[in-house]
């Protein structure tokens, strides 16, 4: 579905990605690890098309997606939540998710799509009135889901999205993650929360300084030395 061959980004004279390579699969959840700076967002942006690519190659269903503006590559059906919600916080919660669906001109379609996502977030319906920030974080991050959800992507990239949740609603977003997958969304996760990524994750990957360093199923890797040293706390021995 989504194949990336020997990436290489570099911007701001800094080498960013070092030739990373991985692929994603129909209806699979791929979490992709790493610590601030490892590449990770950096991934992410060169997928959407907001990171020129120096070089490599990135391909969606067989289409290169090199050079394809960001706008083209979401009408294709990859579409990015990005980190720290970035929601339009004097628009109400009905307005971002209309956002989400500008391409679309059908009322109708517009008002389907927004009652399947509340379905899904029964909070975005009762706040629907209410503007974008005044939520609390995780409603906000609820909402940005909400958002992506609306274009109907067939690929969801989300970035860091339990960053700086509270741990009940962290729970609950990855709760929500799996519910997108058996949807049939495809997810690329970008996180730091090793441990709640790879419990739901099919495959997982690695990043240190732009450059994969592990990769393999997510419950194998959960108790690999490096990942239950480096992300999870436990020294080596423990392994």
């Amino acid at each position: 579905m989504l194949v990336i061959e020997n990436l290489h980004v570099k911007y701001r004279g800094i080498h960013a990605l070092k030739g990373v390579s991985f692929e994603v699969r129909p209806q699979q959840i791929v979490a992709l690890l790493g610590a601030n700076g490892a590449g990770k967002s950096t991934t992410v942006r060169a997928i959407s098309g907001v990171v020129p690519i120096t070089s490599g190659l990135i391909s969606f269903d067989g289409q290169p997606l090199n050079g394809k503006p960001a706008h083209a590559i979401q009408r294709m059906g990859l579409v990015q939540v990005p980190e720290g919600r970035k929601i339009f916080a004097n628009l109400t919660v009905h307005e971002n998710l209309v956002m989400g669906a500008y391409h679309v001109r059908e009322k109708q379609r517009i008002t389907q799509r927004m009652e399947e996502i509340f379905k899904v977030f029964p909070v975005l319906r009762a706040k629907k009135d209410a503007r974008g920030g005044s939520l609390s974080g995780g409603q906000q991050q609820m909402l940005a889901i909400g958002r992506a959800l609306m274009s109907q992507p067939r690929l969801l990239m989300m970035d860091e999205p339990s960053l700086g949740l509270a741990p009940m609603m962290v729970a609950e977003v990855f709760r929500v993650i799996q519910e997108i997958r058996e949807r049939g969304i495809t997810v690329l996760l970008i996180e730091q929360n090793a441990d709640a990524a790879l419990k739901i994750a099919d495959e997982g990957l690695v990043l240190e300084t732009g450059s994969i360093v592990l990769q393999g199923h997510g419950q194998e890797l959960l108790h690999h030395p490096l990942i239950k040293q480096a992300y999870l706390g436990h020294a080596v021995a423990d392994a």
